[in-house]
């Protein structure tokens, strides 16, 4: 038989394809897929029944007569604001008319509900794939608790439709802000061209795959009746308390594996599986002022890795699993009977060691050592810092403590003096660094102080991680060679927080060490170095260092676009175009993030320096008045525009808006500096007044001290050019013990 050539290539050409599609199917076969919790059922009984009804179960279901607890029998609501919304059923649906994105009541039929108890809240589809969360929730409390009411969850403030809390906005968006944690393995799959989500979920709730990873291996594995590796990549087995301690990692990777939805982060993209580490996905909180008390105690909704992170439970190699059954999430045994797993009844329960008669809520583990605090109106929930009471720290301060929270008619004072009378002297415990952290945010004259006593203590991980994030306010050797330290430190959270205070120090001394932290273990700590490099000139650079920056950059740029619903991700990526000269897209991605969220402050602020720095200022101006008109108090906004006022040489113009940052946000050290700098060009004495009031409240600003030290020199105030060069030197000089 006579073969053309061109029929060989032909032959050889299908031959390829089939040899492509098999190798590809081959190597998708070796990939666990989700199959979906039904079967989990038949061979884990027990776990399935427990699993089955928990709020894990529960966390998110299609909303049906069996599913819906809320009021819909034209059950009206009145919010702050005056709306009045109305609860009702058209048919099998459920329904409510409110107030949606222009202002006006329309009809919405709820899809989704969200949660059980104590609240349970209730999802709306919109166009192009958007899922809106209602922000008036059902109490699911009895009525003798004060439940079975419709309640709005932010009920001090009177929201309308262009409110940054409005529920038809990005902070009340599903896709991103609830859903990979309320289903089993979600993909956002948001589009930034047709700003359109296609959001997938395997299963609707928090399934066992959630915890487990795909089990489609371990159904073959099932089947085929083989003993050994059972076909998880990811093993999470029942062991006591002692075995985790001398494993070492098991307990590590149980505690991430919860942190992925028990944690206050953001998502570095959706590729999460069990078994994988927490800091190649997401991007965890320090215990900023915003979120935590200055000792620790949660303050915002922080769910609960950073609290559990702060105990002594947590470095022994506690876990989650050791005081909740994983299935029904139930406590392991009721009340503080749960304690008495490791530590002695006994010697804990006994007068001596809490005080209080026993039975009452004071002779409590939980109620002492894990204070509660409410959120979303009706949760109540306990802190798992597993802290000593400390009502020492609320004295003076708004540090909340477990023996007010009882004895609400008594001050932190008496119950002070208290527990010196019971014990002698007030216990301290592990979390000791509340005075250090406290003068750190204020930027008090002891902060390098405090902060070297923290670094160098026992103090957990994550307090340090917090810690290193102000030694850039400290520029000098002592604390570039500990930032250079820190840089090699085991913990991720350390190492990411000192590469951020790394860029207060010059450019010179830290490229090359900066470039080091490109190769880094985690992706989060990567996703840092590449936005510190991302400007770098590469002329210089040899064929390696700029493959690598170029591939960590585009690593970073997809993160940034994974996130591209959500007007911070659209703000870095548009400070990223501008490092990069494409300007175009970067002014793209400021449009888009003012779109997404018209009250995003740092898009008006970011995009009106780009004009600047393109010399229009025309636009630039017009920016910042758009931001205005939509948030007319704010500092940040009035600041810019003073500055901008500055650069136009209208003196008179940027005094009034820079004086008006500076009264509307007092505690911010930089805008009373700038505003006494302008105000110093008619005014002195007065400069030197709006800097004194600062510095009551930052004694440690260098910044405020060197301009009080220079306009005490113009008037030749000895006595207080004496007393400022002395606070300076001190400062300065200052050299920790170690």
């Amino acid at each position: 038989m006579c073969v053309k050539k061109k029929d060989i290539n032909g032959i050889i050409l299908k031959r390829l394809l089939l040899l492509t599609v098999f190798l590809t199917l081959s190597l998708l076969a070796t990939d666990a897929h989700y199959v979906g919790d039904k079967n989990c059922a038949s061979c884990h009984q027990v776990a399935y029944k427990q699993w089955k009804g928990s709020h894990h179960d529960l966390a998110m279901q299609i909303a049906d007569e069996d599913t819906v607890r809320g009021d819909f029998n034209k059950a009206e609501f009145v919010s702050k604001a005056g709306i009045i919304s109305t609860f009702f059923k058209k048919g099998k649906q459920f329904m409510v008319r409110t107030d949606g994105p222009d202002g006006n009541l329309h009809d919405y039929e709820i899809s989704y509900t969200f949660g059980v108890y104590p609240l349970q809240q209730y999802m709306v589809k919109f166009p192009k794939g958007k899922i809106q969360v209602l922000d008036i929730a059902w109490d699911s409390r009895s009525q003798e608790d004060g439940g079975q009411n419709w309640y709005h969850l932010h009920p001090h403030e009177s929201i309308k439709s262009d409110d940054v809390l409005h529920w038809t906005g990005p902070n009340l968006n599903w896709n991103f802000m609830c859903a990979d944690c309320h289903s089993t393995n979600l993909k956002k799959n948001y589009d930034p061209k047709t700003k359109t989500f296609s959001t997938t979920y395997d299963v609707i709730d928090v399934s066992c795959e959630s915890c487990h990873g795909p089990a489609s291996k371990h159904l073959e594995w099932a089947n085929s009746g083989k003993k050994g590796e059972n076909g998880f990549d990811f093993h999470l087995k029942a062991s006591s308390y002692e075995h985790k301690t001398r494993q070492g990692d098991l307990e590590h990777k149980e505690v991430q594996m919860c942190a992925k939805c028990h944690s206050r982060r953001a998502a570095l993209d959706d590729e999460y599986t069990p078994g994988d580490d927490f800091f190649d996905h997401y991007e965890n909180v320090t215990l900023s002022e915003a979120l935590y008390f200055p000792d620790g105690k949660i303050k915002d909704e922080v769910y609960v890795y950073n609290s559990f992170k702060q105990s002594k439970m947590y470095e022994a190699g506690v876990t989650c699993s050791d005081c909740h059954n994983p299935h029904s999430l139930k406590r392991k045994a009721v009340g503080e009977k749960v304690c008495y797993q490791c530590h002695t009844p006994q010697k804990y329960t006994a007068s001596s060691h809490h005080k209080h008669q026993i039975g009452s809520k004071g002779s409590d583990c939980i109620t002492c050592h894990m204070p509660s605090r409410v959120y979303m109106g009706v949760d109540e929930r306990n802190d798992h810092s597993f802290r000593l009471p400390r009502p020492d720290l609320s004295v003076n301060s708004d540090i909340p403590n477990a023996c007010n929270n009882c004895h609400k008619e008594k001050d932190a004072l008496w119950a002070t003096e208290e527990m010196q009378k019971w014990y002698g002297t007030v216990p301290v415990g592990k979390q000791n660094f509340s005075h250090s952290l406290e003068a750190l945010r204020k930027n008090d004259k002891q902060s390098q102080q405090f902060l070297y006593e923290v670094l160098m203590s026992d103090a957990p991980d994550i307090v340090k991680a917090t810690t290193i994030g102000y030694l850039g306010n400290y520029p000098s050797q002592q604390s570039y060679t500990t930032v250079v330290q820190m840089l090699g430190n085991k913990d991720v959270e350390i190492r990411l927080n000192a590469l951020r205070t790394f860029e207060n120090f010059p450019v010179q001394y830290r490229i090359a060490k900066t470039f080091k932290m490109l190769e880094d273990e985690r992706k989060i700590v990567r996703m840092e170095a590449a936005q510190q490099l991302s400007g770098l000139p590469q002329g210089d650079l040899d064929i390696q260092r700029r493959s690598l920056l170029n591939k960590v950059i585009q690593e970073y740029k997809e993160t940034l676009i994974f996130n591209a619903d959500r007007p911070e991700s659209l703000n870095a990526l548009a400070q990223l175009y501008i490092l990069q000269g494409e300007s175009v897209k970067a002014e793209e991605a400021y449009v888009e993030a003012l779109r997404v969220q018209p009250m995003f402050l740092p898009s008006y602020i970011n995009y009106a320096y780009y004009f600047q720095s393109i010399g229009d200022e025309k636009r630039a101006y017009e920016l910042l008045q758009r931001g205005l008109n939509k948030v007319p108090d704010s500092a940040a906004l009035h600041h810019a525009t003073g500055l901008w006022h500055v650069r136009q040489k209208e003196q008179e113009k940027a005094l009034q808006s820079l004086n008006k940052a500076a009264d509307l946000d007092t505690s911010n050290a930089r805008y009373q500096y700038v505003y006494a700098v302008a105000l110093s060009r008619k005014d002195t004495v007065g400069a030197i007044k709006v800097l004194e009031a600062s510095l009551a409240k930052h004694t440690g600003d260098m910044q405020t001290l060197y301009a009080l030290l220079y306009y005490h020199k113009t008037l030749e105030n000895l006595q207080d050019i004496k007393y400022y060069q002395n606070r300076i030197e001190a400062l300065e000089n200052y050299k920790p013990q170690f």
